[in-house]
């Protein structure tokens, strides 16, 4: 069967530093998450992940346009 997943990276040459990033935020918030199979984790420790991955992607984006418009 194929996959049906519409999960597709936008820049493919950021797929490693997506998934180290997503394995770091896993350590962060304590959730097991492995290389591999992890059916084992409930959705909620796997949206907490996504959701705080997302989180982080933000405020570091408001740092940077906020660093550029106060060099203007």
């Amino acid at each position: 069967m194929a996959s049906r997943s519409s999960n597709r990276t936008a820049v493919p040459e950021a797929k490693g530093a997506l998934d180290k990033f997503k394995y770091e935020v896993a350590s962060e918030l304590g959730v097991p998450l492995t290389d591999g199979y992890n059916g084992d984790l409930t959705s909620r420790q796997n949206g907490s992940v996504g959701g705080y991955m997302v989180k982080k992607m933000i405020e570091n984006q408001e740092r940077q346009m906020a660093s550029k418009s106060n060099m203007q």
